[in-house]
C-alpha cells in the first residue's frame, strides 16, 4: 500500500491503519492479562471492552479536541485511541491505586472501566476544555450516562446560538463540539435511554450515540430486552425526514473497518456542522471474554454462538482485511502483536510495582513499630504474632496494616509505652491520609466553594415595597440573568408562562428562549441537561416542578451529580442548581417533603430549605457565586405571602450551614425549616400566653447543617429541644436530632427527653383538613411543648387534656 491511499471514499495511510491495529492488540492483551490479575487475587473485579475494539478505534478518528464522551465501562480502546488512557493507568485503576497521577480518572475510587479526563486543575479551577479530548466520568448503572450526554450536547447549541457567550473562553469553539455517547444493547431497554434520545430529537443537538450490540445483556438475549431485536428499527419513528426534525440512524457491522470509519465520519460531520443527533447501531459484535470476571459466557451461549463469535471477532476480521488488501504482511502484523504483548506485560508490572510501593512506607512503619512495641511490652509474644501475620499476608493492602496496628493497640491498652504513643500517632496520621484517599472531595475544595461564600445581608430603604414573595424571586432572577450570560433556566412551564408560580414571569420575553426555556415532561433528562451543561462551564438552573417529582430524577441526581466531584477526586464538577418547590399545598402528589430520601441519596449536593422567597433568592445568589451543586426547595405556600423587596437584588447572599434564630426563648428550643417556620412561630406566640418561652430556630440548610453549632448553644440555654418538619417519622427530624445531639454533643445539656414532631407516615391527604391532620400543625406543636413542660413542672403546667 502507498503512503496514502483512498479506499473507496476513505483516505487512510498504512501508518494510520497499522497504528489502529497496534492499539487494537494492546487493548485486547490488556483485557486478557487484566482478567488474569483478578483471578490471581491482585484485583477485586474486572470488566473489559473485548469485542468492541474496532468500532471504538473508528469512533476515535472523528473525536476532536473539545468534544465530550459520555460512555460506559467498555470503552477502554476508545480512551487509548484518543491518548487519554495509558496502559499503566489502565492497570492502576484495576488495582485501585489511589494516586491521582497513577489513576487520573478516579484516584482508585472506581472499578476498572470507569474513565474520565481532568477538567479542573489542582486548585479546582477550569482547564481549557477546548484543548482536551474530554471524557465525562463513567458510572456503572445501565443507561445512566444518557441524561448527562444530553446536557453535554446541549451546551454546544447554546455556545453556537447565544451571542452573549461568544467572549467566554476555554469551553467552546462556536459550538462545534460533538457529544459522543456509548451504551450496550440491553441498556437501550431502559426508560432513561428513550427519554434522552427523545430529548435530543426535540432539542436538535450535536449528539452521536453508539449502541455496542453483542446480542446479550449479561446472559439475557436481546429478544427479551426490546420489542424489536434490531434496535435501529425500533427507532424508525424518530428518524428525520425532509419535512420533520428527528435523528439520523446509522447501522453498521462492528467488524467492518471501512464501514465503521465511513459511518463515524458522516455521523460526526452531521452533528458538528448541522447539530443533528445520530444513533449509530453497531451490530454483530462479539464478547470474547464474556461479561466480566464474575462468570463465563459458556454457561449461557450455545456452541454455535461461541463459534460465530470466534469467527467474527473484530480483531480477527480487521487482521484479515489488512492482509486481504495487502496493507501489511503477516510477519509485520505478528511483530505488532508480539510487541503489544510485551508492552502490556511491562506496563502491568510497572503499575503493580507502583501500586505496591505506594503502600510500602506505611506497611514497613507498622511492622517496625509493632516490633518495637514487642521489645517494650509484657505482651511480647502476642505482638510478635501480629507482626508475623502481617508479614506473611499475600499482597497486603492498607487496611491490613490498620487492622494489625489497632489489634496491637488493644493489647497495649494497659501499658504506657513510648512505642504505644508512636502507634497511636501512626493511626492518627494514616486515618487522615486515608480520609483524603477515599473520602475527600464530596464538595468543592476550591476558593469558589459554596461554604466559603461570604454573607451579604439584604438591604432595604424607606421606599422598599411589600410585595408577593414570588415578585422578590422574579426580580432577583432578572438581576442574575442580566449579570451573567452563562445562567439559563429550563423546565416544565418555565418559559412562556414563567413557571407555575411565576418566579420567571416575563423573563423569556426579556432574555429569549435560550435563557428561559420550556421543556417536555422529562425530569431525569432535565437534570442530565443541567449536569452536562454545567460540566461545560455554563450555570444552569434546572427546574423540577414539584418536589414530589424528584423521584423521576433521583437516580441521575444520586448516581451521577451527587458523586461527580467525589468520584473524580476533584477532577470534574457540575455547579448546577436544581430548583423545586415543596412542603404544604394540596394532596398526595403535590405536598411532598421527602427529605429523608434526599438526605440518604444526595450527599454531594447541598440541600437548602428556605422559609420564604427572600431567603430563597439569597441562596440562588450564593450558589451562583460558588462552584458546587445545590437543591433549593422553595415553600409552596409562600409565593403570595408578603415580603419586603430588597434593594440589592442579585447580590445579597445567605450563607450555607448557618441557622437563624427567628425568636428567642428560654424554656424549649424548636428546630425546623421551610413552611414549618411560620407554624412554629404561631405556636410560640400561643405558648407565650401560657407562660412558656420558646426559641424557634430555622436551620435554613440541611446539608451543610449548622456548621457553627448555634443550635447546641440554644439547647445549652433551654435544656429542652424539639425537632419538627413535614417528612415522615424517623426522617428529617431524626437527621437533625443526630446532628445536634451526637455531632454537636448537645445531649449533655438536656433535662428532658428530646422529641420529634414529624408528619404522619402516609402521604398528605387532600383538602385543608387533609393537610391539617396529615402534617404537623400549630396545635400539635403547642401540645408537645406543653407536654414537655408539664413533665418538668406539673404544678406550674397542669395537664391540658
Amino acid at each position: 500500500m502507498s503512503t496514502q491511499e483512498t479506499i473507496n471514499d476513505l483516505t487512510l495511510t498504512k501508518e494510520e491503519i497499522l497504528n489502529d491495529y497496534r492499539i487494537l492488540c494492546e487493548s485486547r492483551q490488556a483485557s486478557i492479562l487484566g482478567r488474569k490479575e483478578v483471578f490471581a487475587g491482585k484485583a477485586k473485579f474486572g470488566i473489559f471492552g473485548t469485542g468492541k475494539e474496532l468500532a471504538q478505534i473508528a469512533m476515535a478518528k472523528y473525536f476532536r479536541f473539545g468534544d465530550f464522551r459520555s460512555g460506559y465501562y467498555r470503552d477502554q480502546t476508545f480512551m487509548m485511541a484518543i491518548d487519554e488512557l495509558s496502559l499503566e493507568q489502565y492497570y492502576a485503576q484495576l488495582y485501585a491505586h489511589t494516586d491521582i497521577v497513577a489513576d487520573p480518572a478516579s484516584g482508585g475510587r472506581l472499578m476498572i472501566g470507569h474513565y474520565a479526563t481532568r477538567s479542573l486543575n489542582n486548585d479546582g479551577h477550569w482547564n481549557d476544555l477546548t484543548k482536551i479530548k474530554n471524557s465525562s466520568p463513567d458510572i456503572s448503572p445501565t443507561g445512566a450516562q444518557m441524561p448527562r450526554l444530553v446536557g453535554l450536547a446541549y451546551a454546544s447549541k447554546l455556545y453556537r446560538l447565544n451571542p452573549e457567550l461568544k467572549d467566554i473562553q476555554g469551553f467552546s469553539n462556536n459550538g462545534n463540539e460533538v457529544a459522543f455517547g456509548t451504551i450496550g444493547n440491553a441498556a437501550t431497554a431502559e426508560g432513561i435511554f428513550f427519554e434522552a434520545i427523545n430529548a435530543a430529537g426535540v432539542l436538535q443537538i450535536p449528539m452521536v450515540v453508539s449502541i455496542w450490540d453483542d446480542g446479550y445483556g449479561i446472559s439475557v438475549p436481546q429478544e427479551y430486552q426490546t420489542t424489536k431485536v434490531d434496535i435501529s428499527k425500533m427507532f424508525e419513528g424518530f428518524k428525520r425526514t425532509e419535512s420533520e426534525r428527528g435523528i439520523e440512524i446509522f447501522k453498521v457491522k462492528g467488524w467492518n473497518y471501512e464501514d465503521l470509519c465511513r459511518t463515524y465520519r458522516d455521523a460526526a460531520q452531521l452533528a458538528r456542522e448541522q447539530h443533528v443527533p445520530s444513533l449509530v447501531h453497531v451490530e454483530e459484535l462479539a464478547q470474547p471474554l464474556g461479561h466480566s470476571t464474575s462468570g463465563s459466557h459458556e454457561r449461557y451461549k450455545s456452541k454455535e454462538r461461541l463459534a460465530w463469535e470466534e469467527e467474527f471477532d473484530c480483531n480477527k476480521k480487521f487482521k484479515e482485511w489488512i492482509l486481504d488488501n495487502s496493507i501489511a504482511t503477516y510477519q509485520e502484523l505478528k511483530e505488532i502483536e508480539d510487541t503489544a504483548f510485551e508492552k502490556v506485560k511491562k506496563a502491568r508490572q510497572s503499575a503493580w510495582n507502583s501500586f505496591v510501593e505506594s503502600m510500602k512506607g506505611d506497611l514497613d512503619e507498622a511492622l517496625y513499630l509493632i516490633q518495637e512495641a514487642s521489645s517494650q511490652s509484657t505482651q511480647k509474644e502476642a505482638l510478635l504474632s501480629i507482626k508475623n501475620a502481617l508479614e506473611k499476608t499475600l499482597n497486603p493492602i492498607r487496611s491490613d496494616a490498620v487492622k494489625a496496628v489497632k489489634k496491637a493497640l488493644k493489647i497495649l491498652r494497659f501499658e504506657e509505652l513510648p512505642a504505644r504513643t508512636k502507634l497511636i500517632a501512626w493511626v492518627e496520621r494514616t486515618s487522615e491520609e486515608n480520609f483524603q484517599r477515599y473520602s475527600s472531595h464530596l464538595f468543592s475544595h476550591s476558593d469558589q466553594a459554596a461554604i466559603k461564600v461570604e454573607e451579604i445581608k439584604p438591604e432595604y430603604n424607606e421606599s422598599s415595597p411589600f410585595v408577593d414573595g414570588r415578585e422578590v424571586l422574579q426580580a432577583n432572577f432578572e438581576a442574575l440573568f442580566r449579570k451573567d450570560p452563562r445562567v439559563f433556566a429550563f423546565g416544565e412551564d418555565v418559559g412562556m408562562i414563567g413557571d407555575v408560580n411565576q418566579g420567571f414571569a416575563g423573563l423569556q420575553e426579556k432574555f429569549g428562549n435560550l435563557r428561559i426555556m420550556d421543556t417536555g415532561i422529562r425530569e431525569t433528562s432535565i437534570i442530565g441537561q443541567g449536569i452536562g451543561a454545567a460540566m461545560r462551564g455554563l450555570r444552569p438552573i434546572a427546574e423540577i416542578q414539584y418536589l414530589d417529582y424528584l423521584l423521576f430524577a433521583i437516580q441521575t441526581l444520586s448516581d451521577d451529580l451527587a458523586t461527580l466531584h467525589y468520584r473524580t477526586v476533584g477532577g470534574q464538577k457540575a455547579p448546577m442548581i436544581i430548583r423545586t418547590r415543596g412542603h404544604r399545598l394540596e394532596g398526595v402528589w403535590h405536598s411532598g417533603s421527602p427529605i429523608s430520601m434526599i438526605l440518604g441519596s444526595l450527599r454531594g449536593i447541598y440541600l437548602l430549605v428556605p422559609r420564604n422567597m427572600t431567603q430563597a433568592a439569597g441562596f440562588y445568589n450564593t450558589m451562583l457565586k460558588s462552584d458546587d451543586p445545590a437543591l433549593i426547595i422553595e415553600t409552596l405556600n409562600g409565593y403570595r405571602l408578603k415580603e419586603k423587596m430588597p434593594s440589592n437584588l442579585g447580590e445579597y447572599t445567605v450563607p450555607l450551614g448557618v441557622p437563624e434564630v427567628l425568636r428567642e426563648g428560654s424554656d424549649v428550643t424548636v428546630v425546623t425549616y421551610g413552611a414549618m417556620c411560620k407554624i412554629s412561630l404561631d405556636s410560640a406566640a400561643q405558648l407565650e400566653e401560657m407562660g412558656i418561652s420558646v426559641e424557634v430556630i430555622d436551620v435554613q440548610s440541611l446539608m451543610p447543617f449548622d456548621i457553627h453549632h448555634i443550635i447546641a448553644k440554644s439547647v445549652k440555654k433551654t435544656n429542652r429541644v424539639i425537632f419538627t418538619d413535614e417528612d415522615v417519622p424517623g426522617g428529617g427530624t431524626a437527621y437533625m436530632m443526630k446532628e445536634v445531639l451526637e455531632t454537636q454533643k448537645a445531649y449533655q445539656w438536656l433535662d428532658s427527653a428530646p422529641r420529634t414532631l414529624p408528619a404522619k407516615e402516609h402521604r398528605p391527604a387532600y383538602s385543608s383538613d387533609g393537610d391539617y391532620f396529615s402534617k404537623p400543625n400549630a396545635e400539635d406543636l403547642v401540645d408537645l411543648v406543653y407536654e414537655i413542660m408539664n413533665e418538668a413542672d406539673p404544678v406550674k403546667y397542669p395537664s391540658l387534656y
